[in-house]
């Protein structure tokens, strides 16, 4: 299903269709707030092991992150005790950034490496922010990549929807998305560290 769905005022009525489809434990792709993603329901197995699958790596350790739609719903699943970290991600979210945060066991196991640490999101896009909070729960997310290794990222929906129609049970079409992922940054040392530039410009 390819659904138009606008940032300035994300339509209730499709984002619900979007969330039963992830409810029902299966694949959402929407534009964040950097490139677009493809991802499911924290709960839905089978789903996060496609996701893997498609992309080729190890369906019992995925490299995704999670997004959450807010600040509290993030305290639900990670350990931020150090007030610094804590007062970084107040200060650059919403925003194109992935923070490497502790996890806690609210996240499922296959997320939680050796160190139990987890990359986070809160995107500044009004769609997904509303799916998430529809949802009820994070979503685990990774990024749609074009085999034009010169592109790296596919930023037209509808050639997006083309390509993944028979993969995603929803495609959303949120308008073109950028070609430049977030910035990661790993919070779970002493010292934080951005481990890729991205879109984001981090504020201290």
């Amino acid at each position: 299903m390819f659904i138009k769905i606008y940032n300035d005022n994300p339509s209730p009525k499709h984002i619900r269709i979007a969330a039963d489809t992830l409810e029902e434990g299966g694949i959402v792709i929407y534009p964040t707030d950097t490139v677009y993603a493809m991802g499911c329901d924290i709960r839905a197995v089978k789903a996060i092991e496609s996701i893997a699958r498609f992309k080729g790596t190890n369906p019992d350790n995925p490299d995704m992150s999670l997004i959450f739609h807010s600040m509290s719903q993030l305290s639900e699943y990670t350990v931020i005790r150090d007030n610094n970290v804590f007062k970084l991600l107040k200060k650059n979210l919403p925003g194109p950034f992935t923070f490497i945060v502790p996890a806690n066991k609210q996240i499922p196991a296959m997320f939680r490496n050796k160190k139990k640490t987890v990359g986070i999101r809160i995107p500044d896009n009004n769609i997904v922010l509303a799916l998430v909070r529809e949802l009820g729960r994070p979503l685990i997310t990774t990024s749609i990549h074009d085999p034009d290794e010169l592109i790296e990222y596919t930023t037209d929906p509808e050639l997006i929807y083309e390509k993944y129609r028979d993969f995603a049970g929803v495609v959303i079409d949120g308008g073109y998305g950028a070609n430049e992922p977030s910035t990661i940054v790993d919070c779970t040392s002493e010292e934080i560290t951005v481990l890729r530039q991205g879109l984001g410009c981090l504020e201290w």
